[in-house]
């Protein structure tokens, strides 16, 4: 880990909002995985943006609003999200959002496939979307078009821009999740 965690006793006056904006969202949407130390340090994803309050609030801000206000069944949204993690093997979002996933029913042998980079024969029509869609995004190039008209015919319009939002939220993830080598708890 490149970057200590902070203790909330250590915030400034520009990162104390942050903290509670995050830690208050944490504690709505975020469950089922281990987001915080015993005192109230933010780990995965947060600690980084709590340190560059100045980027890591936009980025937050944008995390709520695909989290929160989302039109994607959450199936499809794990999928994606999956798909990006394994395509930058960005552990601490692989153990988030498996455990999301499973949480949300989603079949361990399925999680597992998706983890290994290949695609299950067994997504349902929209988690094949998904999967597809993300991808064909994090492999570079253009999102095909047959692909990107599947996502439209499966999500709307506007389902199938939030997709493609998600998976480049995600992708900004396992980056900084790479770059600052946050690892998994313990």
């Amino acid at each position: 880990m490149r970057l200590p965690l902070i203790a909330p006793s250590d915030l400034s006056p520009d990162q104390r909002p942050l903290y509670e904006d995050m830690r208050d969202g944490i504690a709505k949407g975020f469950g089922g995985f281990v987001t915080q130390r015993d005192d109230g340090a933010l780990m995965g994803p947060w600690n980084p943006w709590l340190q560059e309050p100045r980027i890591g609030k936009p980025i937050w801000d944008l995390t709520k609003a695909l989290s929160g206000e989302s039109t994607l069944p959450d199936s499809v949204r794990q999928v994606a999200i999956l798909v990006t993690g394994a395509h930058f093997k960005a552990a601490y979002e692989i153990y988030a959002h498996v455990a999301v996933a499973q949480k949300d029913k989603l079949p361990n042998a399925k999680l597992a496939t998706i983890v290994a980079g290949q695609r299950p024969a067994d997504l349902s029509a929209e988690e094949g979307v998904a999967y597809d869609v993300a991808a064909a995004l994090t492999g570079g190039g253009v999102l095909p078009e047959l692909t990107y008209r599947a996502a439209v015919e499966a999500f709307g319009p506007h389902g199938a821009a939030e997709l493609c939002y998600l998976v480049g939220l995600y992708c900004l993830v396992s980056v900084t999740l790479n770059a600052f080598d946050v690892p998994v708890p313990d």
